[in-house]
């Protein structure tokens, strides 16, 4: 019904996708995880409903590099199927992966103390291999294929695994670098933006990684006019979350999500 009085209405309107959360190639039972996956239904229905254009409100620390890649593709092939201009509006962070949606769109604006930037690779792990030794634990592993166990946490280092760690980074950081100078060409300062270091607020505007300060409600009605309406997609909560109780997922991913928003002190 709500949609049908909005058709009927000559007011424009703003249809806005809601991307919060890490990113994860699967989101796990009654978590906020974003994957393509999750989100493709959201982000199809946003396009479909013919708005005026699509704002995304962007709150992510990052997570996988492949799903950050494949949902902002999605965006963009759908900006371009309907001819749609594309607005990002980051909240507390929009950093790696985060910052990777926000290059989906055409502008991007920011919060004064918004987080943005991490255009890096982080891989992290743990080294148990004394630990297990000193309690008398034996490891025992069976590999067809002598890399298959590659940067296992509980033998020592080895180089070679450190190396090819690396270069798989680097090809990763590199796809990462192209996507930031190819959506945003012709904006960014003249300055290393791909250390993995992080700008806030105004500082991403002078880098060009941002293009003002801004919020999503003021900022599209300036645009569009001050009658403009705004409809929200966002992927559908799991069924124990609609009813206020926590999903197992919830419960168990808690400490890994609190763990990539810790990075921006958050």
């Amino acid at each position: 019904m709500a949609r049908l009085t909005r058709l009927l209405s000559n007011k424009p309107f703003v249809a806005v996708i809601r991307l919060e959360g890490v990113i994860a190639a699967s989101a796990r039972p009654g978590g906020s995880a974003m994957s393509d996956a999750t989100l493709a239904p959201a982000i199809e229905r946003a396009f479909r409903s013919k708005p005026e254009a699509v704002a995304l409100q962007i709150n992510s620390p990052g997570g996988s590099p492949t799903q950050s890649a494949l949902i902002a593709a999605r965006i963009r092939r759908l900006a371009e199927e309907h001819k749609l201009r594309v607005y990002a509006f980051c909240e507390d962070v929009a950093a790696s992966g985060g910052y990777w949606l926000a290059t989906a769109a055409d502008e991007i604006y920011v919060d004064a103390n918004s987080i943005l930037g991490s255009i890096g690779v982080i891989s992290a792990s743990f080294g148990l291999h004394e630990f297990i030794n000193r309690y008398g634990i034996e490891r025992r592993v069976y590999t067809a294929g002598e890399d298959k166990s590659m940067l296992d946490p509980f033998r020592p280092e080895r180089e070679r695994d450190i190396e090819r760690l690396k270069d798989l980074q680097k090809i990763i950081h590199e796809n990462f670098i192209t996507q930031v100078k190819t959506r945003r060409a012709g904006k960014l300062a003249e300055a290393d933006l791909f250390t993995g270091d992080i700008f806030v607020g105004q500082q991403a505007v002078d880098m060009g990684l941002a293009d003002g300060l801004g919020h999503l409600v003021p900022m599209m009605k300036h645009k569009y006019g001050e009658k403009t309406q705004f409809t929200i997609s966002k992927p559908r909560r799991g069924l124990l979350s609609r009813f206020g109780l926590p999903g197992v997922g919830d419960v168990l991913g808690a400490a890994e999500d609190r763990a990539v928003w810790a990075r921006y002190g958050l």
